[in-house]
């Protein structure tokens, strides 16, 4: 009963992306094409969003569902491995035409044919699980 807070806030968050377009294959399309602001603006929004979260977790000390104190660990400074992520889940993103989050979105909206690009994303973060050990981090 306790998660029934994040399943609504899930919800209202799926609703909020697409009503606002961010789902919309075009609107992607038009992004990694420089056609339109529209995407960057809601990325711009999002940033800060997170910025302002974390301020508030971190100075609030604010704890997770089961009590616990959430810890934000200091990421490494700069490094080649985010580029190389980046790039690689950009490149995913413009392939496919959605990143992670509304890939659920779209199966949720009836887009069955998403059901691939999940499928192909659980295989991709399965793999990495498999071969994380040996790459350099």
């Amino acid at each position: 009963m306790k998660a029934i807070k994040y399943l609504l806030v899930g919800l209202f968050f799926g609703i909020v992306l697409t009503k606002c377009e961010a789902v919309s294959w075009y609107r992607i399309y038009e992004m990694f094409q420089f056609q339109s602001f529209h995407m960057y603006g809601i990325i711009m929004v999002a940033i800060l969003t997170g910025i302002v979260g974390l301020q508030i977790i971190k100075r609030k000390e604010v704890k997770d569902i089961k009590g616990n104190p959430i810890v934000i660990q200091d990421k490494e400074k700069g490094s080649v491995r985010y580029w190389i992520g980046g790039l690689i889940f950009g490149l995913g993103w413009a392939m496919v035409g959605a990143c992670p989050g509304p890939i659920f979105i779209l199966i949720g909206a009836g887009f069955m044919s998403v059901g691939l690009i999940l499928f192909g994303a659980v295989l991709g973060t399965f793999l990495y699980g498999v071969i994380k050990d040996k790459l350099p981090h």
